[in-house]
């Protein structure tokens, strides 16, 4: 392994780092279930939503490394393709997802991915799973379930769709630990958003629809917050495992519905609060553990 891509453990960073990710990430569902209905427009694909986040991103990180003219060495071709299939996969799942049902509802579901990238560690990865992370993983689990309302018809047709982005972004975490440990971040996020934008812009042709000035800003604005959140998130799972990682990515619930209150006025009611209360409760468990490990 090149000592300058062997990761060096940092749980406080990690965690600062996925919590940042959660922001950005959340901003993107929000644009795209805007794209997604009628509120800027005709409503447009989800899979020419899902070309939009790869072409800003990929254009975003392309302009950086003509600046840096970063080296790219030896890139594993297999696991950057698993990766980038998955990603897109889970992407455009999503997006479509949070056009048929609540925001809170389409990203509670799908971001049961964390439990599934912890599950996928253990066989895949030889991770150890200790008692303090599956009990931290089951209470972040259960605030996932609270925010779902069981009962109320979230489980429909978009909550399929949501399940299906869980599984694959999920699978997508192993991808993602696998590549930390062989090449640098930078390199990786090129590459990704290359093959991504590839499969994207294939899948794209079949329903493309020429979007409105202001589509193209909220495209452009998706591209460019899953850039920010992909670059926060490889570089945690560079400093802790993806076991401790994966878990915190539940706090993009409680953004999911800080920006319903803040763009539409949407103010939580008590079953969000609940929800987002046990997931915090979750990730500072985590926090607590894994310093005091370290020290």
């Amino acid at each position: 392994m090149d000592p300058n891509t062997a990761p060096r453990t940092n749980p406080a960073l990690a965690a600062a780092l996925t919590l940042a990710a959660s922001g950005f990430a959340a901003g993107t569902t929000l644009l795209a279930k805007a794209l997604g209905t009628d509120t800027l427009g005709p409503a447009l694909h989800p899979l020419q939503i899902s070309h939009g986040r790869f072409l800003f991103a990929f254009l975003g990180f392309a302009t950086v490394a003509m600046i840096v003219r970063p080296a790219i060495s030896r890139p594993n071709w297999g696991l950057h393709v698993g990766r980038s299939t998955l990603g897109w996969g889970g992407v455009t799942l999503m997006f479509a997802a949070a056009a048929f049902i609540p925001l809170s509802d389409a990203t509670a579901i799908s971001f049961l991915n964390p439990v599934v990238g912890m599950l996928l560690a253990i066989p895949f990865l030889g991770e150890r799973i200790g008692p303090w992370r599956w009990g931290s993983a089951a209470l972040a689990f259960t605030g996932a379930m609270v925010l779902t309302r069981p009962g109320s018809g979230a489980l429909e047709f978009g909550a399929v769709l949501a399940l299906g982005a869980a599984l694959a972004m999920g699978g997508e975490l192993i991808f993602i630990k696998k590549l930390t440990g062989r090449e640098r971040p930078f390199q990786i996020l090129l590459i990704n958003n290359g093959i991504g934008l590839t499969i994207a812009s294939a899948a794209a042709l079949f329903v493309w629809h020429a979007p409105t000035p202001l589509q193209w800003a909220a495209l452009a604005g998706i591209g460019l917050l899953m850039a920010s959140a992909q670059t926060c998130f490889i570089n945690a799972m560079r400093l802790a495992d993806a076991s401790f990682v994966s878990p915190f990515f539940y706090t993009t619930l409680a953004f999911a519905a800080l920006y319903d209150a803040v763009v539409f006025s949407v103010l939580p009611d008590a079953i969000s609060w609940v929800g987002a209360a046990i997931i915090m409760t979750a990730a500072a468990i985590l926090v607590w553990r894994e310093a005091r490990q370290t020290r």
